[in-house]
């Protein structure tokens, strides 16, 4: 089954240059010439897996401490969606990007992207999410088959916990593609909300979204029921284009391991990793099971 065509129509937005100089006016000459300072400053891109007013801030303090382990200013970009920063990766108009693991396999054959370090628990492991759908708690839906003719929200196309996995699991089902009528809510949070105020049958909600809703009292899991739920999905990746220079590549992944617990913990809070410990090294096997799930649904660089 293949996914729905990405948009092409997200352009980057809410582009935040930080005010992190590179050392003095002489320094900042030199780092433009510098193997941690390509160009001047180094473009970054996050994906929009949270609301703006959580994710921005968040987003910005890791890019705080990304600058000041590199010296160099660091350009914050939370694109629109997914296809928008994998397009532009690929248009080179990023130097580095944090990918939702399947956005993670789309920049790698369009951009070439490497994946180098993701988020570790406070024991220092690589830590993981899982996909979930949920429906109310007095539902006539027990599995994943009851879905046929009943309304699923999904977060956004390309989502890896919000679309491919909720649709593969469909698939595993038994059903077909038309069989659910599915509702692309337009992210995460918003299609919690579409279940919580009664606009669907079931609804994607990943363990990240579960505990950030939880926490704020904006979801009552004692009023829903998880239906299904996905094996553990590696966290998302910050990567870098393929085509940079090895030497910055080598440099940043180097400041990303090494970067202070409070430029690490706010973003890592949003993805369910409380308390987060340091980043951890990756590669692009530790996302095979990503790559393989895109072989499986038939998705190909025409998708994006």
């Amino acid at each position: 089954m293949s996914l729905r065509r990405l948009t092409l129509a997200g352009v980057l937005v809410a582009s935040l240059a930080l005010t992190a100089a590179c050392g003095s006016d002489d320094g900042a000459d030199s780092g433009k010439a510098s193997a941690t300072c390509p160009g001047g400053k180094i473009r970054f891109g996050v994906e929009p897996f949270e609301d703006p007013s959580k994710l921005t801030p968040a987003a910005e303090a890791l890019a705080d401490g990304i600058s000041k382990q590199l010296d160099c200013p660091v350009e914050l970009t939370i694109t629109e969606d997914y296809s928008a920063e994998v397009l532009a990766m690929e248009n080179g108009k990023l130097d580095i990007g944090m990918f939702g693991p399947l956005g993670y396999v789309f920049a790698s054959k369009r951009a070439d992207a490497e994946a180098l370090a993701s988020f570790g628990d406070a024991k220092g492991k690589l830590s993981t999410y899982t996909a979930g759908i949920w429906v109310p708690k007095d539902s006539a839906i027990k599995s994943v088959k009851d879905l046929k003719g009943k309304s699923l929200a999904l977060g956004s196309p390309g989502s890896t916990s919000g679309d491919a996995l909720p649709r593969q699991a469909v698939v595993d089902a038994g059903l077909a593609e038309k069989d659910v009528k599915v509702d692309y809510a337009g992210g995460h949070p918003e299609a919690l909300l579409a279940l919580t105020n009664g606009k669907v049958d079931a609804a994607e909600i990943n363990s990240q979204q579960l505990a950030v809703a939880t926490e704020e009292g904006t979801f009552d899991q004692a009023k829903f029921r998880q239906v299904w739920t996905s094996d553990p999905i590696p966290n998302d990746p910050i990567t870098v284009r393929g085509d940079m220079d090895p030497k910055f590549k080598q440099a940043l992944q180097k400041a990303l391991l090494e970067l202070p617990a409070d430029k690490v913990a706010e973003i890592g809070k949003l993805l369910d990793v409380d308390p987060a410990g340091p980043l951890i090294k990756v590669d692009n096997k530790t996302y095979q099971p990503l790559f393989d799930l895109a072989e499986d649904l038939d998705l190909s660089e025409k998708d994006v």
